[in-house]
């Protein structure tokens, strides 16, 4: 290999790196907020029904998924007439005050009502900001990818959430180690929220110095707001479509990560460690299986490789959880979640980029992030909605059928979106 080719390799690396960094921070935040959402539930939504607590803290968690379809189209619009470098730091810098207050907001035995509240209105501003990060970002990896290689590189968008799962993770197996069950339910749970606003200022650094992409600024016209809205309006079918996509990975990757802690330790009745362990080794799978999927759509196109997945899960997802709850064990969850992980992975990795070819260049960042937020406002509540099925219909084994459901979303959207073979040609890998 030339040294000219060896430097371009690896000013593609760091753009890739700079790019996902601030994406690691948002999926951070929401991951330490669902692996903690019982003591949370206890410091600002404290009541004598221990369930309702908990779906109050998980219909928080939630809440902030239902700021993300504007934030998508206010800051879409931005990114797409400013550019994406500028969007990606002012998203930035919002995730960063979204995590500050959920980290130093005193519980409601000190504050009362105004507790609760100002963390909800932190994880507002946090789905505000998040409705663009993972648009903004897809965009990015798929504008500088080299020829062939489009899902390959937007699969590292997932990939760096992915880092985040483990490391949050890993922060909460040392301080369960650390600390007894107690002081982690006063106050122990707070230290990952303030381990990530420690990060901030070093993701700050990184981001400033990402690039404009070269296809942005090789762009001629840049679209108003008015311009936009018209496009989504003119284009609604696409992002609907986009959004039955979504569903499945939202989901599924809520499922297999933020609500596994809390299905270990109360459905399972498993350690709380326990669920923590098989937590990272999810994410660990998931990087695996990511960039390996986006690869391959690189070679079989994303159309196969989405139907494949998402007949698989349909066919699989209940049965597997159904197995595991039927005897509660840690090889028992570790193996149903690997599994879970393959079937996530492996649909996700060709369907970040797929989406990214369906939308219109001119508004590709807004009507990306209009259909990954609208479906997030489904599978963002994923933690909650599992703690419903199973408190209302008595199966342990519900969120299961929850995720078989999702995926014949996500397979009704791939084929609206491939109908045709015009349609094939038209998405077909660059």
């Amino acid at each position: 290999m030339s040294s000219h080719a060896m430097s371009a390799n690896e000013s593609k690396f760091k753009s890739v790196f700079r790019v996902v960094s601030g994406n690691f921070l948002e999926m951070y935040d929401f991951m330490v907020y669902g692996y903690y959402a019982s003591a949370i539930a206890k410091t600002y939504f404290p009541s004598g029904n221990e369930f309702a607590s908990l779906m109050l803290a998980l219909s928080v968690f939630g809440a902030g998924f239902l700021m993300r379809p504007i934030g998508a189209i206010v800051l879409g619009a931005y990114i797409d007439h400013h550019g994406r470098r500028k969007g990606l730091i002012l998203t930035l810098a919002m995730m960063a005050v979204g995590t500050l207050l959920v980290a130093v907001i005193p519980g409601y035995a000190t504050i009362g009502v105004l507790a609760p509240i100002i963390v909800l209105l932190g994880r507002l501003l946090q789905g505000f900001s998040a409705g663009v990060e993972l648009g903004g970002v897809s965009v990015y990896l798929s504008e500088i990818a080299t020829k062939g290689n489009k899902g390959f590189y937007c699969s590292w968008q997932s990939g760096s959430q992915q880092v985040a799962v483990v490391f949050a993770a890993l922060i909460g197996v040392g301080m369960s180690r650390i600390l007894p069950p107690d002081q982690m339910t006063s106050w122990g749970w707070r230290v990952p929220f303030i381990i990530g606003c420690l990060i901030v200022p070093f993701l700050f650094i990184i981001r400033r110095s990402l690039q404009e992409t070269e296809e942005f600024l090789a762009r001629k016209h840049r679209p108003e707001m008015r311009e936009i809205m018209k496009s989504m309006i003119s284009n609604w079918g696409i992002v609907l479509a986009g959004m039955g996509m979504v569903i499945m990975t939202t989901v599924s990757f809520y499922m297999i990560t933020a609500y596994t802690p809390t299905f270990g330790k109360e459905v399972l009745k498993l350690s709380s460690i326990d669920a923590l362990v098989v937590t990272v080794f999810v994410g660990l799978s998931n990087l695996v299986w990511l960039p390996l999927s986006g690869a391959l759509s690189d070679r079989v196109g994303r159309r196969p490789v989405l139907l494949f997945f998402t007949v698989l899960t349909i066919l699989t997802a209940y049965p597997a959880v159904q197995w595991l709850v039927a005897d509660p064990s840690f090889l028992r969850l570790l193996g149903v979640e690997l599994w879970l992980s393959f079937l996530y992975g492996c649909y996700n990795g060709a369907m970040v980029v797929a989406l990214t070819e369906v939308m219109p260049v001119e508004v590709r960042t807004t009507g990306f992030s209009l259909a990954y937020s609208l479906a997030t406002t489904i599978g963002g509540f994923t933690p909650a909605i599992s703690t419903y099925l199973i408190h209302a219909t008595g199966n342990k084994a519900a969120p299961g059928a929850w995720m078989s459901v999702a995926a014949v979303c996500g397979l009704i959207a791939t084929l609206v979106l491939y109908r045709s073979t015009q349609a094939r040609a038209q998405y077909k890998t660059a």
